[in-house]
């Protein structure tokens, strides 16, 4: 489900980079639907590289589908004319990195599709630094884990507020039934958490207690 909504913001006609392609799947899906142009799929691990290439081979994509060995955006050649990255199931922390440390290899017209597990928030502020507007946030649920999609094109200067960074700025406006549930079991922990810190012998490092303490009353607002 997760990669069909992912799928799902690939532009049509797109040249495609995957990064952290694992088996191939999304671009080999995309390429035979007819859906995308072309593909790279950038693989830094040996055993997935070679997940990738046999399913590209035994789709008969080759022509179409470029596998590579490389760590990040260094997958992509200036060559292979890419219009849209995808980088999914890692966290967000690690996508906001391999978008920095290939900060080079951007063109500045590609779309990106990004699927964190987790650390939006640091991605968000990295996508604001650098110019990026969020088109779409999606949250879907899928194995009693809440995982958010998150589409972005440089766009010139944007803003985005301390709340809208954490929570993000389209999800708030929507207030999706999942999106309200996600908080919620959020909410709770964060209250555990506090409570726990109370009770503790040890002694909390306050910036730690304010951060949390922060975020729970941001979360209390937003639900009202």
């Amino acid at each position: 489900m997760r990669l069909e909504r992912v799928a799902a913001h690939v532009p049509a006609g797109a040249r495609l980079a995957d990064i952290g392609s694992d088996h191939g799947y999304l671009p080999v899906a995309l390429m035979r639907r007819g859906a995308i142009v072309a593909a790279v799929a950038g693989e830094v691990a040996l055993t997935p590289f070679r997940a990738a290439e046999r399913t590209v081979r035994e789709n008969d994509l080759e022509q179409h589908i470029t596998v590579r060995l490389a760590s990040g955006l260094s997958a992509i050649e200036p060559v292979d004319g890419i219009t849209a990255i995808s980088i999914c199931g890692m966290g967000g922390e690690t996508i906001r990195d391999i978008l920095d440390h290939g900060k080079a290899r951007l063109s500045g017209q590609e779309r990106l599709i990004l699927q964190p597990n987790g650390g939006e928030q640091p991605l968000r502020q990295w996508l604001m630094e650098h110019d990026y507007r969020i088109l779409v946030e999606e949250l879907l649920r899928e194995k009693r884990f809440d995982y958010e999609i998150i589409v972005a094109e440089r766009a010139g200067p944007v803003a985005y507020t301390p709340e809208e960074l954490y929570f993000g700025p389209l999800q708030m406006q929507a207030r999706s039934p999942a999106f309200l549930a996600k908080w919620q079991r959020i909410l709770r922990e964060k209250q555990k958490t506090l409570n726990s810190f109370a009770h503790a012998r040890e002694a909390v490092p306050e910036e730690k207690l304010q951060e949390i303490a922060r975020q729970a009353r941001w979360i209390v607002e937003l639900l009202g």
